[in-house]
This record gives structure tokens, sequence and C-alpha cells, in this order.
């Protein structure tokens, strides 16, 4: 059996996320209480059938002793299990409750929809700082969340293997909230100042060709290989199977998403797992 337990603030998509994870198999289970987690292991459907991937949704709904579940978590043996903590800044979250009209789950305690929003963060901080996998969900819709999440669940079948997922982005557009390292190549040159590439994206081999033929390019890249291959056996070690890495240019449009590309296919030649994003290349 594997677990995967979905957390994180109220309306940074939670709801969605299970949805997602039902359509790729998984058997989901929403708000379980920590004291109920290790019968998991005895569930079957009404098949009688034993679980092999079970998702669990567990947050501040219920109240829930997170201590207490990472102590359940822990006494899960031998059955490997990911945590994944789902976030957005705090303008997402209030417009999100302000177009949804939801009700926050700490709403008895008084507070405006901000000042809840704050409580929630300080009550989940344990956990984020626990948790295997965080995703931003600020700028997703939908099916990129569900392209996320497929690209995590490969990562459940084997712990002990980190996948790294790379991001490019625009600095304009703020840095990606679920980045492990964020990495700025605004040092480079910048495509957009030359006027037959300017409105082509980094994925266009002209951009490609204009960065990568530049010696301080290809040794920069080179190098950021050798660190996170520094890093990686840390990660192992630490069960941490997915590590978020963002690289940020102006826009987001050329720079970054050479690089990110570049480093992907070096990574991928090497046999090392990866996925990649490019968050802000049609901004």
């Amino acid at each position: 059996m594997e677990i995967l337990v979905i957390t994180g603030m109220s309306g940074a998509g939670k709801t969605q996320a299970m949805k997602c994870l039902e359509d790729i198999g998984y058997y989901a289970i929403d708000n379980l209480p920590a004291s109920l987690l290790p019968n998991i292991i005895e569930l079957a459907p009404v098949t009688g059938q034993k679980l092999s991937k079970v998702a669990i949704v567990m947050d501040i709904r219920g109240g829930t002793d997170f201590a207490e579940l990472l102590s359940s978590l822990e006494g899960l043996e031998s059955i490997p299990y990911t945590i994944v903590f789902l976030n957005a800044s705090d303008e997402v979250l209030l417009r999100r409750f302000s177009e949804t009209r939801r009700i926050h789950p700490l709403e008895s305690k008084g507070l405006g929809v901000s000042g809840l929003i704050e409580e929630e963060r300080r009550l989940l901080d344990p956990l984020r700082e626990r948790a295997d996998v965080v995703i931003d969900t600020g700028g997703m819709n939908v099916y990129e969340l569900r392209e996320t999440l497929r690209s995590i669940v490969p990562v459940v079948d084997d712990a002990r293997s980190t996948k790294i997922s790379l991001t490019s982005f625009g600095y304009k557009y703020g840095h990606p909230l679920d980045a492990d390292i964020i990495f700025d190549v605004r040092f480079m040159p910048n495509p957009y100042w030359v006027a037959e590439l300017r409105d082509r994206k980094g994925t266009d081999k002209r951009v490609k060709d204009f960065l990568l033929e530049r010696e301080d390019v290809q040794d920069f890249v080179t190098q950021f290989m050798q660190l996170i291959e520094f890093i990686l056996p840390g990660y192992n070690r630490e069960r941490r199977p997915y590590l978020s890495i963002g690289i940020g240019c102006t826009g987001g449009r050329h720079r970054s998403v050479v690089v990110t590309t570049e480093l992907a296919k070096r990574f991928k030649k090497a046999g090392q797992p990866v996925s990649v994003t490019h968050r802000d290349i049609n901004k």
C-alpha cells in the first residue's frame, strides 16, 4: 500500500486535488481523523480487496492534532507515504474566498478572512515544514494541477529516488512559492533586446542558439548540474522525494526557459527523474 496525505491551506485546491487523484486510481478519503490512520492498513472497499493506493485529506477543518498525525504516520512502519502540502499566496486565497463566498474553517475565532488565513498558516507551519512536496496552486488551473500531481505520483513508488521539478518563471510575476531552490539567470544577455528574437520564446531554436552558444551560459549549466548532483544524496537520505527548483529571468519567456530546458535535457540524459514547467512563457 502507498499513502498520499493531502493537506495545506483552505482554498488552495485540496478538493480538486482529491478529484484528480481519484481519476488516476487512488482511493480518496476526506478529513480522516489522525487517530484512525493506523487502521487504514486494514481498509478494504466494497470489493473486499485490500487497497494499494490511498489518498487522504487531513487539514484544519477537523481540528487535527498534527503532532498526532505525524506520530501516526511514523507508526506505519514499512508502508511508504508522501505528504503533499497545497499552498497559495494570501492574495490568491483572499480572492478565492471572495469569489466562492466560502466560510473559512476557523471562522469561529471571530477574525477577518485575512486574520484567519494568517492564523491557519501559523497552525499548519509544522506540517508545511514536514511536507515532502509543496505545490503552489496560485497560478494553476485544474488541468495544470492534475499534471503536477501526475508527476509526483511515480515518486511514491520509489521513495528512495528524489525527483527534480524545474520551473521557469518571470520575476515580474513573482517567484514560485513551492520552490526549494531559486536561481536568477538575469545576468545572461537578454534576447528581448535583440529585435529578431524579442517576440520569440525560449523554445525557439534561434533563442536557444543565441544563449547556449555562449561559454558562460554553458559553464553555468554545468556548474548547476554539479551542485544539484552534490546535494541530491542528502535529499535522498532525508526521504525528500521531490526537489523543486525555480529558474527565473525578467519575464519568464527567454533566458529562464532556455536554461530550464537545457538542464532538463542533461538531467534526463544522466538518468535523473525530472519534470519541467514553463510557468510564464505565454504571458
